[in-house]
């Protein structure tokens, strides 16, 4: 069976870790999540309020981390999967979570990104001239890491898929799921 890592951490969007866990599981692949240490990861639900400028945060699931980014060998996996949320924000330090990245970029491997998680790929340094989407907020981010930015649903750049956030799940893991069967 082949094994997709999701790399996350504490206030990643619980719906943009979940979905694609379960929607990878259901396809038969075996997906491990992966975060700074091995241990209960506090997921967060990001929402619209009336009258807000921007979104509003609060508590969501918890769930364990399988493995600590510095104890992964990438090339133990098919694909890589960056949810957003705020870890994203969190783990583009993490040296080892650029690390894995940068070793599925280098392969050409499947990599899906959404939301907030293209700040990961721009901190270690893989999108420059790629098309990527994220959350709109982020396009400066996207641009100051030479990366091109799109705001839509499922934008695909060769082995890169992005979207928005999780409104996006459906064209953005349809997309995914396409490049997954080319390298089957």
């Amino acid at each position: 069976m082949a094994k997709i890592i999701i790399l996350t951490g504490d206030a990643a969007e619980t719906l943009e870790v979940f979905y694609p866990y379960q929607r990878l599981r259901e396809a038969g692949y075996e997906v491990h999540i992966a975060a700074p240490t091995k241990k209960k990861l506090q997921f967060v639900v990001h929402d619209f309020v009336d009258g807000f400028d921007t979104y509003t945060e609060k508590l969501g699931h918890m769930w364990d981390a399988d493995i600590a980014f510095k104890d992964v060998d990438p090339s133990d996996y098919v694909a890589v999967v960056v949810p957003g949320g705020r870890a994203p924000e969190y783990i583009r330090n993490d040296e080892d979570a650029k690390r894995i990245v940068r070793y599925f970029f280098e392969k050409n491997a499947p990599v899906a990104a959404l939301c907030h998680g293209p700040l990961l790929l721009a901190a270690a340094g893989v999108l420059h001239g790629r098309t990527t989407s994220a959350y709109p907020a982020l396009q400066p981010d996207v641009e100051l890491g030479g990366g091109i930015f799109e705001g839509g649903a499922g934008v695909v750049d060769g082995n890169l898929v992005s979207g928005r956030a999780w409104p996006d799940h459906p064209e953005w893991m349809r997309e995914f799921m396409k490049l997954l069967a080319t390298i089957e």
